[in-house]
């Protein structure tokens, strides 16, 4: 979940900094994206150092990762009506 949020923030960051860099926009605009920028790259050194500090706990095994298996339904033709073929209720 870290990662992902990571990834939309690099996202955003870069869409802000292309804001930042059109001519054809008011100068209160490119200040609105430049604070906006601000944030963003706060928000992502955070997260970034939330990471590395759980990795470091991996690591050391002060953490571990909980495997779950995938209970998917719709490929099993036990479950799936569209499989089975079960009529609407």
């Amino acid at each position: 979940m870290i990662v992902d949020r990571l990834s939309i923030l690099s996202l955003k960051i870069f869409h802000t900094r292309e804001q930042m860099q059109r001519t054809d926009v008011e100068r209160a605009h490119v200040e609105r994206n430049r604070e906006r920028l601000e944030v963003l790259l706060r928000q992502r050194q955070d997260l970034a150092e939330c990471l590395a500090a759980l990795w470091r706990d991996v690591q050391r095994g002060r953490r571990h990762f909980k495997l779950y298996r995938q209970l998917k339904m719709y490929n099993d033709p036990e479950l799936n009506p569209a499989i089975y073929g079960a009529s609407p209720h």
